[in-house]
């Protein structure tokens, strides 16, 4: 399909253009909200005061607010316009623990030991993704063009898969297209690529005794915890080479090595490249976790925390975005925003580094943001995670940017990222992305052809089987910490 410029073909997008415009009058607000996440950084489904940060901007801004979206407090959504179709600006606003850090230094220096930072950026993603639905929304006021902008904030990205629930809970229904982004080295439209995710813990159940005078009245659940391990760790060899399991021991019985340990549970991540093979992966290290408890006379409780959906691509939607990407190119940087990524590119590994460059399938350079828009047809080796987005792909046409908030190495997750989180280099990426975003939304209210195609797209990727939550039903939105 031929990606067709709804601003005319000799129009070439930039800062001139009215929907620039609008994204520049609102920039400062927008990024004063970011810098003010980046100082209340809160974890999966705790976000009650980033949550009410961007509540009072929507409100600011003149949206129409819906609060607790799928019965969730820290999930919301604020609409405006009238008519036309429906274009959703998914934003994130949820931190990491265990990341403080300052911000503006190039080595690890935390604001609170052991406290909360936001490693992946999402207080840039929130607010940027609220950026472009606010110069959306005042675009069609102004040229008085029917559709509806909607911006969902979405909580728990990390760990909770708040997505996956509203998608279950229907907050996406009548929605026609969703826009994101994340935080990233590059300036590219996000590859499809993500992995089908659970995350169940594993309770063992066994009876207490002395380990010294009696120990064979004692039935060990640290012990059949240590043995599942063990059994996921052979099954390793034995698994697809893309699929991934982890854990975390979250009860290890107590602190007494005096007692035999009555009580024990372990929680998993159990990834793989698409639905079935997560499931058929999941059933595998259930059956370990059984055989675990059987070897120790113990008993065995299974508990879903989240799941989500492997991502699905829309190559239309891809194209256009990328044809903006293009327009727009990279954000401008000058010479303090390198010298400080310099800084911290000085804190990363030369293997950091490379996996980068390898992750886009590019020759490496010395530049330490980028200057450049990654092609399309880039032979990339991206490194692939999980991400909530992908329950939202498979019931709405989907399309995500990276825009180089970091510089080029950086790890997710890390305490570099936080330290870049409130840079000028960061604030430009994001008011940078906003308009990509914007103008993709844009794109798709002005060519019915182009969202009539991503539809298509969409409906011959999901098949005649439709989708499924990988959640089960029994399962109810996680609505405190002990589920996140």
């Amino acid at each position: 399909m031929a990606v067709r410029h709804f601003w005319g073909r000799e129009k070439k997008m930039d800062n001139r253009n009215d929907l620039w415009r609008h994204v520049d009058a609102s920039k400062e607000r927008l990024i004063a909200l970011s810098d003010r996440v980046w100082g209340m950084p809160e974890v999966c489904y705790t976000e009650q005061r980033s949550a009410a940060e961007h509540l009072a901007e929507l409100r600011h801004q003149g949206f129409r607010v819906t609060e607790n979206v799928a019965g969730i407090p820290t999930a919301l959504m604020g609409e405006a316009g009238e008519g036309g179709p429906i274009i959703a600006f998914l934003g994130e606003y949820d931190a990491l623990p265990g990341l403080s850090q300052e911000a503006g230094i190039a080595e690890p220096r935390p604001v609170e030991t052991g406290g909360n930072g936001h490693g992946c950026g999402h207080n840039l993603l929130g607010s940027a993704a609220l950026l472009a639905a606010t110069a959306m929304k005042n675009w069609l006021a102004e040229n008085n063009l029917p559709g509806r902008v909607r911006y969902y904030g979405c909580p728990a990205e990390e760990g909770g898969a708040a997505k996956a629930f509203m998608v279950r809970a229907g907050a996406f229904e009548g929605v026609d297209a969703a826009i994101s982004w994340h935080p990233s080295g590059f300036w590219e439209v996000a590859p499809a690529l993500s992995l089908a995710n659970t995350r169940a813990d594993f309770i063992f159940t066994g009876k207490a005794a002395h380990a010294a005078a009696v120990p064979h009245l004692g039935r060990s659940a640290l012990d059949a915890v240590e043995l599942m391990n063990v059994g996921v760790n052979y099954m390793r060899e034995h698994m697809p080479s893309d699929a991934r399991v982890h854990y975390a021991l979250l009860d290890a019985g107590g602190i007494a090595p005096n007692v035999v340990q009555a009580h024990a549970r372990v929680r998993y991540a159990i990834r793989a490249r698409d639905l079935p093979g997560m499931l058929e992966l999941v059933q595998r290290v259930r059956k370990i976790a059984e055989g675990a408890a059987l070897m120790t006379e113990t008993k065995m409780e299974m508990r879903i925390v989240s799941a989500v959906s492997n991502l699905l691509g829309n190559t239309p939607l891809e194209r256009a975005m990328h044809a903006i990407l293009e327009d727009l190119g990279p954000p401008h940087f000058d010479d303090e925003d390198r010298a400080f990524a310099s800084e911290i590119r000085s804190t990363l590994s030369e293997q950091e580094i490379a996996a980068a460059w390898r992750s886009i399938g590019l020759e490496p350079t010395d530049a330490p943001l980028a200057d450049f828009t990654v092609p399309l047809d880039a032979p990339r080796n991206p490194m692939i995670g999980s991400t909530d987005i992908g329950d939202v792909s498979w019931v709405v046409p989907t399309v995500q940017a990276h825009a180089p908030s970091i510089a080029i190495g950086t790890p997710l997750h890390t305490w570099q990222v936080v330290a870049q989180g409130k840079s000028p280099a960061a604030h430009k990426a994001m008011v940078h992305v906003a308009k990509a975003m914007a103008g993709t939304g844009a794109a798709l209210l002005k060519d019915a052809e182009l969202l009539a195609a991503a539809k298509a797209d969409l409906a011959r990727r999901v098949g005649k089987g439709g989708y499924v939550s990988p959640i089960p039903p029994e399962v109810n939105p996680p609505l405190d910490m002990s589920r996140g």
